[in-house]
């Protein structure tokens, strides 16, 4: 009999193997330098890329790389430091100092590998002078509120640090930087990934300031006098310093998304894919999805059903409430209550990564009859979504999808299901 979660949680695992790092990092490892090989890397897949480059590097080598508690993974040669996501902490203040330290004094004979993915913002804090670790901490709270898109949270981030956009590479000069990224950046700009500390973009100090100011984000006098000054400036693209680095983009949502897309039609649903790019605030995206699923599941169009809608980016939650939740939760609880009665749709909204929000869950699964199973389990799905409290609706009814920690991270994912598989 098909069961429509079965095939959502068989169509997420094709997208996360699609960016597994042992298939992509084999195919991007550059030439042996005639001096050391120093690995260093941030995010939520570092430690699986680590490990990954270690069985393809036939080569010495020596590493450091900072993941989020949990994400851990087995490394011989590579030293794996666990810290706080998404808000920083102390061990990931001591392992930037610790990669800092690792990249300075090297030569032009050495080769710097950056194993950058989604999360490493957090993982590497790194006040500027002048700030300290709780001024970080702060704004990246205020950030994480404000509803702000990833962009913009990252823009703010690099003038307040002393390593990321691109201060990582600018340390490691002289040595070659080969930077092989997973992006979890709606539009795969490198640059934007865990705040690009070792690939620079052209956003400047005046760009921060007016995100600040468009998204009403909290933010210390201390921290405005200092994106107010010429302190704050951050390296430009142009340097002459980046020129001789490589920027790898290795895995991203568009390639897991057609992988989806060929999975389901393997198992005989024609598949669609929106956009790898979406992005707004999570409970608006909701009720995009919900209106595109009804318009299927009602009239046959824009799609003919059945039919598996796809699509992928990074949304926003802004903070109403103190609930438990997470971004692909609260979208999909938005959408249950859009698809409210209509038995024909089915879907899964998750993080890629295996992590929605602070909770052990990737996301949760939806149908026509979530929101009536929450009101017989005594809760009401708007008075749950105004509250920002999605986990725990979905956990009353036993719809949280709980993967794991995947050791990728290409970013939000949502698949529907309009109408079973054909006979």
């Amino acid at each position: 009999m098909f069961d429509p979660k079965s095939f959502l949680a068989s169509i997420f695992s094709a997208a996360v193997a699609a960016a597994n790092p042992d298939r992509m990092i084999r195919d991007y490892l550059p030439p042996r330098p005639k001096g050391r090989t120093l690995v260093i890397g941030a995010g939520k897949g570092s430690a699986q890329m680590a490990s990954a480059f270690e069985r393809a590097w036939a080569a010495p080598m020596e590493g450091l790389v900072v993941t989020r508690y949990g994400f851990g993974a087995q490394c011989e040669r590579t030293e794996i430091i666990e810290a706080a996501h998404p808000v920083p902490d102390a061990a990931g203040l001591k392992a930037s100092k610790r990669i800092l330290e690792k990249v300075s004094g090297l030569t032009a004979d050495d080769l710097v590998v950056a194993l950058i993915s989604g999360g490493g913002s957090a993982l590497l804090p790194s006040p500027a002078p002048g700030l300290t670790l709780a001024d970080e901490i702060a704004v990246n709270e205020a950030l994480l509120d404000s509803g702000a898109p990833i962009m913009a949270m990252n823009t703010v981030r690099k003038h307040l640090s002393t390593i990321k956009g691109g201060r990582l590479a600018l340390a490691a000069h002289p040595a070659k930087v080969v930077s092989l990224i997973i992006c979890d950046i709606p539009g795969d700009n490198p640059a934007l990934v865990a705040s690009g500390p070792t690939v620079p973009d052209p956003a400047d100090r005046a760009d921060a300031l007016n995100f600040i100011a468009t998204y009403g984000i909290r933010v210390s006098a201390k921290v405005m006098a200092h994106l107010n000054s010429a302190a704050a400036d951050a390296p430009s693209p142009s340097d002459p310093r980046f020129a001789g680095n490589e920027v790898h983009v290795i895995a991203s949502a568009a390639v897991s998304l057609e992988a989806a897309a060929a999975e389901a039609r393997k198992q005989g649903v024609e598949a669609v894919i929106l956009s790898d790019a979406i992005e707004g605030e999570a409970r608006d995206v909701g009720r995009v999805h919900a209106a595109i699923a009804r318009e299927v599941a009602l009239r046959d169009r824009p799609f003919p059903k059945p039919v598996l809608i796809l699509s992928g980016g990074e949304t926003t939650v802004t903070l109403r409430a103190k609930g438990k939740g997470g971004r692909n939760s609260e979208l999909l609880l938005s959408f249950a209550i859009g698809i409210d009665g209509l038995s024909s749709i089915s879907a899964l909204a998750a993080d890629t990564d295996g992590i929605d929000g602070s909770e052990d869950n990737a996301g949760a699964f939806a149908n026509g009859s979530t929101v009536a199973r929450m009101r017989r389990a005594g809760l009401d799905a708007r008075a749950m979504l105004a509250g920002n409290n999605a986990w725990t609706a979905f956990d009353a009814v036993g719809d949280l999808f709980v993967p794991g920690p995947t050791g990728t991270n290409v970013n939000d994912f949502r698949a529907i299901l309009v109408g079973g598989r054909p006979a």
